[in-house]
């Protein structure tokens, strides 16, 4: 006799709020390459992924803190962190914050962004399905936020005549009065594009005007050229603005060297953080105490910061460099990405790891495909975080190969 489906299985059904996504970008790409042979030496130049050293006094303070494993972490976060978070948010932007009612720490920034959508997007707006505004290409998360909190995302294409950044000021006016949030990732990836404070006044100006929230992530803002990036939270508080309307979400990843620390934290309104508050006391992680210390002493020290910034500031200068003949290539001006133009992302990586063995990620892979200009087929991105003379080499195959 055949063996017979149980009952139990047989009408099983799942959600629909995530069916439409995409596959992730890096199970995507494996797809497209790993049945190809590499074309040479493997460079691997697709996630960003930190790979310069960590702050020195990491492992000494896990040592010292080891015993707090066996405690409970605060949910909010530890006194110590919030108050060292508040003192670099002043020292960095200007503002003074409340440590223990408007920063609320994160298990990294994505979890921030993620639940930052289901604790604020109201379910309606007069009556209508809310939108959320994204910038194409983007960070991923901003899509899956928004469809776990059931709004309607609007991509809005981030193009080199914008400086590639979104042009939410150009919607009609239907699009904004139905809008309850809006993502911006300042410096942007993947172009390194910064918020000027012009664009930080026109958008502050326009969440006042049709009332929605800015979710500014922010988590490259440490990594620039020569001038520290203008930030949302400081634009706001200079045009006195309502002190819910920013979000600001940071992360030490990129900063500090620290992708495996998990070591995030938002900024906002009193009323805004207690709302995420009030989510991730039920459905948070709160990072063990031990890292909550490391997190602390990171971001009370500035050297490793400017130590960090000044190696990529070469690793600018060794792209400029290389590609200086390249058509339409764009100097990033902060971050750690490039954003090269192809034919197609997808037949420029493949054709790069079969002749080289380098691999980048098709800018595709992070956008989605709406009307209007497409905003991520035409292009590569090229994560310049291996050490100088590995990207130097694979900079070089990018540019022998595919132009």
């Amino acid at each position: 006799m055949g063996q017979k489906t149980p009952a139990h299985e047989a009408h099983m059904d799942f959600p629909q709020r995530f069916s439409n996504l995409p596959e992730y970008a890096f199970p995507r790409l494996r797809s497209l390459l790993d049945h190809h042979p590499a074309g040479g030496d493997v460079v691997h130049m697709t996630i960003g992924e930190p790979k310069h050293p960590m702050p020195s006094f990491v492992s000494e303070i896990l040592t010292q803190h080891v015993h707090e494993f066996a405690k409970y972490p605060p949910n909010d976060g530890a006194p110590e962190l919030l108050a060292a978070i508040a003192a670099w948010v002043g020292k960095r932007y200007g503002v003074n914050v409340d440590a223990e009612k408007q920063i609320l720490t994160l298990n990294g920034t994505r979890e921030g962004l993620f639940n930052a959508g289901l604790s604020l997007c109201p379910e309606n707006k007069s009556g209508k399905k809310c939108n959320i505004l994204i910038p194409n290409p983007f960070y991923q998360v901003y899509a899956v936020s928004t469809a776990a909190a059931g709004a309607n995302p609007v991509f809005v294409p981030a193009l080199a005549e914008n400086e590639y950044l979104p042009d939410y000021t150009s919607l009609p006016t239907s699009v904004l009065d139905d809008t309850a949030i809006c993502f911006i990732c300042s410096p942007s990836n993947p172009q390194g594009a910064i918020a000027s404070a012009d664009y930080w006044r026109d958008l502050i100006g326009l969440a006042e005007k049709h009332d929605f929230k800015i979710f500014a992530d922010e988590c490259y803002s440490e990594i620039y050229r020569d001038t520290p990036p203008v930030g949302a939270l400081e634009m706001a508080d200079k045009l006195g603005a309502d002190p819910e309307r920013v979000v600001i979400f940071h992360s030490l990843s990129k900063r500090s060297n620290l992708p495996g620390l998990r070591s995030g934290f938002a900024a906002g309104g009193p009323k805004t953080i207690a709302e995420m508050k009030r989510l991730r006391a039920y459905a948070g992680a709160p990072l063990p105490l031990p890292l909550q210390r490391v997190a602390t002493a990171a971001w009370q020290d500035e050297k490793h910061v400017q130590e960090n910034r000044a190696l990529y500031v070469k690793k600018y200068d060794v792209a400029d460099q290389i590609f200086a003949t390249t058509p339409n290539y764009k100097k990033p001006s902060a971050g750690f990405f490039l954003w090269l133009p192809v034919d197609d992302g997808e037949t420029a990586a493949l054709k790069l790891w079969q002749e080289t063995g380098v691999r980048v990620l098709p800018g595709a892979y992070l956008s989605r495909k709406v009307s209007g200009p497409d905003a991520g087929t035409g292009y590569i991105r090229v994560a310049m975080v291996a050490p100088i003379d590995e990207m130097q080499n694979g900079l070089h195959a990018i540019k022998d190969c595919l132009y």
